[in-house]
């Protein structure tokens, strides 16, 4: 690569991120006009300037940037990486602007963990934060879980490079042909059930004695962070502040609806129901979900925690499946966990941290369709060793259409939860390192790398710094699912070959 080269791509990732930087700078307009309603002038402030900033940034990039020339995949897996940084950074204006946050890199956590629909946060008296930072911290949670490079590219031409934006955020099932139309569709999905979500919330937050106007907004916090798989939530005990059953009914069969394939909410919003049942990725997360729900509730019975099975089914397989599908909603406090739970049932949370939701949602994780592939594999692979030698061992699943296993899928299945386990052990050992016990350390670690937001005790301000970034550096890896990391750290180290070769 030559330095001419280097710098003809720079200017390429340049121009498409500085587009993402103003679709960011818009979405700040949201919470400005929160604040400009409620007389906020303080927080509309805050506001004004981080749309100035980042629009002025996003167009500085686009104007230094390369606008004729065609992206190809590496400008867009390494704009992809790149952009979702610097979207953090200016998206934590107004969260240091505030006055809720002791340092900026708490900000930046925050943030992360918002786009990243992880939803862990270091918030410092949340139940009194402005209603416009809150709209800001669920908006982001809620365009980080369809991608905010996904949004850019709804409102982008179809130029090329599309495929490599999309398959760059963790997505690689695309609704149509053209990623375009992908990128609009799953928009379209999103704001049908955003709308469809926030009425049923609504009706659900007045029913529990909420005045008209203070309900809705949390239903449409709640609705944005139950369909995001996100977990933040308004109030500071989470879903123990609305004391209410049918709240914790409608919030779960959100964020069950949420963690589930956009091209599978395709298929059923087209009539085809019988996708669902047959489809390898609901068949690997009910079968997954059966077996560590026994064991959770194996150990929660051990301990004696709770007496009935009401309390089993609200406070045990909700924050299982709040775990599985990475929501991160919670109904009992951070230290029942350690206090109360053992280490069986705390084991079977973070497995199903671990493995998550599904391919192409908002959720995080290893991902269903990868676990359901690995295990296929291990069945091929059964077959072949009990089977004759020369026997040709075929094994098919359906995964929106009938499809038979390849060694390239198994490989990119195998590497993927790799990775993932290379990272949530570097996490577990930065927990260890900064004195955390370590099953605590590995539980947060776990919440952190899957995108989940359950947490332990461990995130806190007073955590330190070195955990926080390594917890952000876990979060943002984990939900781009590493290639697009992989090939911005390939770019660089080209850059630098490059820069050699030059010189020489």
């Amino acid at each position: 690569m030559t330095k001419n080269d280097s710098l003809k791509d720079m200017r390429i990732i340049l121009y498409y991120t500085g587009n993402i930087l103003v679709g960011v700078a818009l979405l700040t307009i949201i919470p400005l006009l929160t604040a400009l309603f409620e007389h906020d002038a303080a927080s509309a402030a805050d506001f004004s300037i981080s749309l100035g900033v980042t629009l002025t940034l996003g167009a500085t990039f686009c104007l230094l940037g390369n606008k004729g020339e065609q992206a190809g995949w590496k400008h867009g897996m390494v704009t992809v990486a790149f952009s979702w940084l610097v979207a953090t950074v200016v998206a934590a204006i107004p969260y240091w602007l505030s006055g809720h946050f002791s340092s900026y890199l708490d900000c930046v956590f925050d943030v992360m963990s918002g786009f990243t629909t992880t939803g862990i946060t270091l918030v410092q008296d949340l139940d009194h934060v402005p209603d416009s930072l809150n709209m800001w911290r669920h908006l982001i949670t809620f365009v980080g879980g369809q991608g905010i490079v996904v949004l850019a590219l709804a409102l982008f031409a179809d130029k090329g490079g599309g495929y490599g934006f999309y398959v760059g955020e963790g997505k690689d099932e695309r609704l149509f042909p053209s990623v375009l139309h992908t990128a609009k569709a799953i928009w379209r999905i999103s704001l049908l059930y955003l709308v469809l979500g926030t009425i049923a919330m609504w009706v659900v937050c007045i029913s529990i004695g909420m005045d008209i106007g203070r309900g809705f907004l949390h239903a449409l916090w709640i609705f944005m962070a139950s369909w995001s798989t996100g977990g933040f939530a308004p109030m500071s005990q989470n879903m123990l502040y609305y004391h209410s059953r049918s709240f914790e009914i409608v919030t779960f069969i959100f964020f069950i609806v949420g963690s589930f394939n956009f091209a599978l909410h395709a298929a059923v919003l087209n009539g085809d129901r019988k996708e669902l049942l047959r489809n390898l990725e609901t068949m690997s997360f009910g079968t997954t979900m059966s077996l560590l729900s026994f064991f959770t509730a194996w150990g929660l019975v051990k301990c004696h925690v709770y007496p009935n099975l009401v309390g089993l089914i609200s406070k045990g397989f909700y924050q299982l499946a709040s775990a599985h599908t990475t929501t991160g909603f919670m109904t009992i406090y951070p230290q029942q966990f350690v206090n109360e739970w053992g280490d069986i049932a705390i084991l079977a949370v973070i497995i199903a941290m671990m493995f998550g939701g599904s391919a192409c949602s908002t959720a995080g994780g290893f991902k269903g369709l990868r676990v359901g592939i690995l295990f296929k594999a291990l069945i091929q692979d059964t077959r072949r060793l009990l089977g004759s030698s020369k026997a040709i061992v075929i094994q098919k699943y359906h995964y929106h259409g009938d499809r038979t296993l390849g060694e390239q899928q198994v490989r990119s299945a195998a590497l993927v939860v790799l990775m993932y386990m290379g990272i949530f052990a570097v996490g577990t050992l930065a927990g260890c390192m900064a004195g955390y016990p370590l099953l605590l350390s590995a539980f947060e670690a776990a919440s952190a790398t899957g995108n989940v937001g359950l947490t332990i005790g461990v995130s806190s301000p007073s955590m330190p710094a070195f955990l926080k970034l390594v917890y952000i550096f876990n979060m943002w890896a984990g939900r781009l699912e590493f290639m697009a990391i992989l090939a911005s750290a390939g770019f660089v180290a080209s850059l630098f070959r490059g820069g050699r070769h030059v010189h020489a």
